[in-house]
């Protein structure tokens, strides 16, 4: 009978003693209190009473971190949330140094996306988020390494604005846009201007031009439908063709 007792006793100690770790599992083991290694994947012995370990996940963590209400430096109320991708590289820090590593990488995250966003306008989290995220993500690796933490990458989701705001970035916008029209409407103007001034430079020129052109407005007026047409006819057009034919008179005389 006592044989039968220490023999499931044994089988029960032995049974409890054999641990298997998966391949994205680590166990810190701790014996009487010591850190004494980090065992794993596969499988493992731990003596009862005397050793105990502690299990690590190495898969990558997805975090969210929760909406944040941030000043930015232009003094515009925002609320902003984003996501952060960690995973723990080192198992015995990630025990040893910190009591929950995973809840004081949210609270990290949470204090480190105001400081930053705090830093900077509403135009730049608004159009610079991977140079904002970059930031954001330097600084939680920084400061999450002695936990044996490293910190992938960070996501700026949402940057909600009141409607207050919308409004009035809104017409900014337009007005934006109202400036920009009349700014290239300006320099159409000044472009046609100077265009016409070199026109009448090379029309200027040559006498000749000048006839032709006249003669081509002739024309153009000639394609309307109006039934009658006054057109001026300027002398110094005409005196050319006057003094030929005065000319061609003179030497036949």
């Amino acid at each position: 009978m006592y044989l039968i007792v220490a023999a499931v006793i044994l089988i029960f100690i032995l049974l409890s003693s054999i641990r298997v770790m998966n391949e994205y599992e680590r166990a810190v083991m701790f014996t009487l209190g010591r850190y004494t290694g980090t065992k794993g994947p596969g499988l493992i012995i731990v003596i009862p009473i005397v050793q105990r370990i502690v299990k690590v996940d190495l898969r990558t963590i997805v975090l969210d971190v929760p909406t944040q209400d941030v000043i930015s430096r232009d003094n515009v109320s925002v609320k902003v949330n984003a996501v952060v991708y960690f995973r723990v590289v080192d198992p015995a820090r990630a025990v040893i140094q910190v009591a929950s590593p995973f809840e004081a990488t949210s609270q990290l995250a949470q204090t480190t996306l105001r400081s930053v966003l705090g830093q900077h306008e509403l135009d730049e989290m608004l159009s610079q988020r991977e140079k904002l995220n970059l930031d954001i993500q330097r600084i939680l690796d920084q400061a999450t390494d002695a936990w044996g933490i490293k910190v992938g990458n960070v996501e700026i989701k949402h940057v909600d604005l009141d409607d207050t705001m919308i409004r009035a970035m809104a017409k900014q916008a337009e007005a934006e846009r109202t400036r920009r029209a009349k700014v290239i409407h300006a320099e159409g103007e000044r472009q046609a201007a100077a265009m016409l001034v070199e026109a009448a430079r090379e029309l200027s020129a040559d006498p000749r031009a000048i006839q032709l052109r006249y003669l081509q407005t002739l024309s153009d007026i000639s394609s309307e439908k109006s039934s009658t047409i006054v057109f001026p006819l300027p002398l110094d057009l005409i005196t050319p063709l006057l003094d030929t034919q005065k000319a061609g008179r003179e030497r036949i005389s």
